[in-house]
């Protein structure tokens, strides 16, 4: 494999991206096949807790008022849409993901740009628009870790996960796309990854790397 894209589990940073009770199957802001890969991603993430290994969950968080929500989706939230509104269920984090943990999303915090801590190597992260490193602290917080590959899981690959890897690749970082814990990923964009360098695996290959 080419060195310079070949992971480092070594230095790896589990990133769960948007996976909120709203997205689960039967909510308001249903993501279709978000709930069918939460049990690969609760066996990644116990995974990386059994190995101390940093975990990153990528939230969104939308105020009430509208204010900080896309353009696109602001005019739905403002006429009432109940869509990752702060300071509501469907905005924490799906119950698969924490595992024994018991953890609310702290809104004032995170909504000001700070990083919510879970445990001592696993934190929240809130990022106002698609990409996760677009005005949130999550560069810095991986470089304080000295991480150089970055495992991305979670909802929506068209969206979210595709443009939060896009930001991670302009910053050099060696990526992996969990092809099985990861929703919405269509044929094309396993080429659209495999050209810019990602390297797609599926969740039982990570595992066994974090493990040995």
């Amino acid at each position: 494999m080419d060195e310079y894209i070949e992971p480092d589990f070594s230095s790896a940073a589990l990133i769960t991206i948007d996976t909120q009770k709203d997205v689960l199957d039967g909510q308001p802001f249903e993501i279709p096949g978000t709930t069918a890969v939460l049990p690969q991603m609760q066996t990644l993430l116990q995974g990386f807790r059994k190995h101390s290994r940093p975990i990153v969950h990528i939230v969104r968080i939308y105020k009430k008022d509208g204010s900080n929500v896309d353009l696109c989706r602001r005019k739905a939230v403002i006429q009432g849409a109940q869509i990752v509104i702060e300071n509501t269920p469907g905005c924490e984090l799906a119950d698969e993901l924490l595992g024994s943990l018991s953890v609310l999303l702290d809104y004032q915090k995170l909504l000001s740009g700070s990083i919510q801590k879970v445990s001592t190597n696993e934190v929240i992260i809130y990022k106002p628009r698609w990409g996760a490193f677009h005005q949130t602290p999550l560069d810095a917080y991986l470089k304080r870790l000295h991480v150089s590959t970055l495992i991305f899981i979670g909802c929506n690959y068209p969206n979210c996960p595709r443009t939060s890897i896009y930001q991670a690749s302009e910053r050099d970082y060696k990526i992996v796309l969990v092809e099985d814990a990861v929703s919405g990923l269509y044929p094309i964009g396993l080429t659209e990854m495999k050209n810019i360098g990602v390297i797609l695996m599926k969740s039982s290959g990570v595992l066994a790397r974090i493990l040995s």
